[in-house]
Formats: C-alpha cells, sequence, structure tokens
C-alpha cells in the first residue's frame, strides 16, 4: 500500500534506509542538512546532490516520487539561481540551487522510507522533554500531521481553481486566481477547525 505525502509516496522496501528507526533517521536527516549548509563552494554542492541521489537510487525510490518533491521547488529554484547569478555569479548560483535540491531530495527519501505514523511518533517521542518548558509534544505531532495532510488539499485547490479560471477565460487576470484560492483556502482551514472542536481535540 502507498500513502502519499507533499514530499513523495511512502515505498515499503527492504534497503537499510527503510529499517532505521524513524527517529534516528530524522536525526541523521537534520545533521545531513546542517552539514550542506555548512559546506561551501559549487562542486561541493554538486557533490551533496550526486549523494543525495544516490541515496535515492540505494533506497529504489521511483524516479517519479522524486519529481514529485521537487515540483514544488522549481519555481523557487529559478528565481533564487536567477537572483544568485545577478548578483554574485554562477558559482554561487550553482552552489546554493544545488543544495536546496540536494536537501529536497534528502527529504523524500526519508519521507519514502518512513511511514507517516512512525514519523509522527518519532516526533513526540523526540519532543517529550520539552514537557517541562510547557511543549505538549501531542499537539505537535497533530500539527505536523495536519500540516502534511494540508499541502495536498491546498495544492488541490489551486489546480480546481486555475481550471475555473480557464474555464471563464481568465487564466491571465491575478484576481480570479488569488481571491478565490485565498477563499477556499480559509474555508478548508475554518472546516478543518470545526471538524477538531467538535471531536474535542485541542480542548484543555
Amino acid at each position: 500500500m502507498r500513502r502519499t505525502f507533499p514530499l513523495g509516496v511512502f515505498h515499503p522496501g527492504t534497503s537499510l534506509l527503510h529499517r532505521i528507526p524513524a527517529g534516528p533517521k530524522l536525526g541523521l536527516l537534520f545533521a545531513y542538512g546542517v552539514v550542506a549548509l555548512v559546506l561551501r563552494g559549487p562542486w561541493t554542492a554538486l557533490g551533496t546532490l550526486a549523494f543525495s541521489l544516490l541515496l535515492a537510487a540505494w533506497a529504489r525510490i521511483p524516479p517519479r516520487t522524486l519529481l514529485r518533491g521537487l515540483r514544488p521547488i522549481v519555481l523557487i529554484a529559478v528565481f533564487i539561481g536567477a537572483f544568485q547569478v545577478w548578483q554574485r555569479g554562477w558559482p554561487a548560483a550553482v552552489e546554493v540551487v544545488a543544495t536546496i535540491v540536494a536537501l529536497v531530495v534528502a527529504a523524500t527519501v526519508f519521507t519514502a522510507t518512513t511511514p507517516i505514523d512512525e514519523m509522527l511518533d518519532a516526533i513526540t517521542r523526540g519532543l517529550r522533554p520539552f514537557r517541562r518548558l510547557g511543549v505538549n509534544p501531542d499537539k505537535v505531532a497533530l500539527a505536523f500531521s495536519l500540516m502534511l495532510r494540508a499541502i495536498p488539499d491546498v495544492l488541490a485547490l489551486a489546480h480546481e481553481t486555475r481550471d475555473a479560471a480557464r474555464a471563464r477565460g481568465l487564466e491571465r487576470n491575478p484576481r480570479a486566481l488569488l481571491v478565490p484560492m485565498a477563499l477556499r483556502t480559509v474555508a478548508h482551514a475554518q472546516a478543518t477547525g470545526d471538524a477538531l472542536t467538535a471531536r474535542g481535540i485541542g480542548d484543555d
């Protein structure tokens, strides 16, 4: 069975990445992100990207899953790359864009090799020591779960809004896209909040 997430699809497997528990794997992902951000230079960034792609191949993540994870950041990467070329030149642009793509690929590998339930359990366990500081691990895990499930819904609303505007010949009108999208997103958030309230979730 496959489960859809913003960064990809969970693919059951027997690789070492699948067998590593969610908690240590999340810690390794965090450490990998720190190292990728600390290292400097375009060639180093390209090496980091190559390593992330090797991890994906090792875990046998389908190319379609990687593309699904990269799709939301394509425009952002293009704008950031163009800005870096303008301000600092090609080497800086390659470094920044390659690092971003490498981290997104690594995050996609994490979601593709980790069931959502194990991921949320790891977050809850990791936050338990912070109860003394007023942190509620269960609520944080709930918020994280809602975020993961909300992103695909918001993307679906965006596609529906675009299709509706296109049907009226208004696909180039920003107001015809942004206003309905904002209203539908707010309505979706309110419906989610009402459903949680009706179940007594979040009440102290």
